[in-house]
């Protein structure tokens, strides 16, 4: 089937939520007193974005057989993502994580369960074969069956036709097991991975500071055929062609209101422009553009977003 004409704009993989998030600005979580309930997890806040944007795309993702499981999925049905694929546990609750709300770094604790879940049969043949990208998250390639599983459909995802997409938001938190988590993801940056990274996540993947180069460089050696690294205020560097070419975005100026899901909606403006045709720089932009709307609001994006407004 030729990508365009798949249904699926996109399947994205992984964990399907619940944050709670502390209502008044803290440091840390040792300040914070009151928490907001809302709908969480990267790969299904991406969805969503890409959703908002008009993209059709599929959730694969498992939840608890409980009304947090419920409350989520009604959630994210109503951002306009297909949630045929998410699963219910019968034994394990919804996952959970609690997270100062900060203009810096978060700090949380994250309660892993019913969405590690994910197995093999999640993610048939006939699903792959119908979306143009498919995309997943450190978080949820940090722990085992949906580690296996994830890597595996990425492998078979890539032989069928589908671009495979990471945001390698690595955590030493989530992720204790850093010669693993290299190992996982040089397996799955090999099936010519689109990967975002922000310098926060490089230097917690190295375990140092590192300059650009040295990450850029080393993720097209382990397969990837894009990088694109977030910068933070500075803007973004993008290097494709397998290294060949790169691209830098300046950042501009903003007043922050709220850092939560900046990531996912640059990655979301990103890819939108990327299944549109965009060079890879004007790629960039438009995610810059995504983010600064996400940066600039209290809580998710607007419910639809007209393309024009970011292009």
């Amino acid at each position: 089937m030729d990508s365009s004409e798949r249904p699926y704009d996109l399947i994205s993989v992984g964990e399907l939520l619940a944050d709670f998030i502390s209502h008044h600005v803290s440091s840390s979580l040792l300040d914070a007193q009151d928490f907001r309930r809302y709908q969480g997890g990267s790969p299904a806040n991406m969805a969503a974005n890409m959703a908002r944007l008009g993209n059709k795309v599929a959730l694969v993702a498992t939840v608890g057989t409980d009304n947090i499981g419920r409350y989520l999925t009604r959630q994210i049905t109503e951002t306009g993502v297909d949630t045929q694929y998410v699963h219910s546990h019968p034994l394990e609750p919804t996952s959970i994580v609690v997270v100062s709300r900060t203009s810096g770094t978060p700090d949380f604790i994250a309660y892993r369960t019913a969405d590690r879940q994910i197995e093999p049969e999640h993610l048939p043949d006939s699903l792959l074969q119908q979306a143009r990208i498919f995309h997943t998250t450190c978080f949820a390639l940090s722990q085992s069956p949906a580690q296996g599983t994830i890597v595996d459909g990425a492998r078979r995802a890539q032989a069928l036709g589908c671009q495979v997409s990471i945001d390698a938001n690595y955590a030493p938190s989530i992720w204790p097991d850093r010669d693993q988590a290299w190992r996982v993801l040089t397996e799955y940056f090999s099936y010519g991975a689109l990967v975002k990274v922000s310098e926060d996540d490089v230097a917690r993947l190295y375990g140092s500071k590192q300059p650009p180069e040295k990450a850029i460089q080393d993720f097209h050696q382990m397969g990837a055929s894009l990088v694109c690294l977030t910068l933070g205020p500075d803007g973004s560097l993008v290097s494709y062609n397998n290294g060949a070419k790169q691209a830098r975005v300046p950042g501009r100026k903003i007043d922050v209101v709220d850092v939560t899901g900046a990531g996912d909606a640059y990655w979301a403006g990103f890819l939108t422009a990327y299944i549109d045709g965009y060079a890879p720089a004007n790629c960039a932009h438009v995610g810059a553009a995504l983010a600064k709307m996400k940066l600039t609001r209290q809580g998710p994006l607007p419910p639809k977003i007209d393309r024009e407004e970011i292009y």
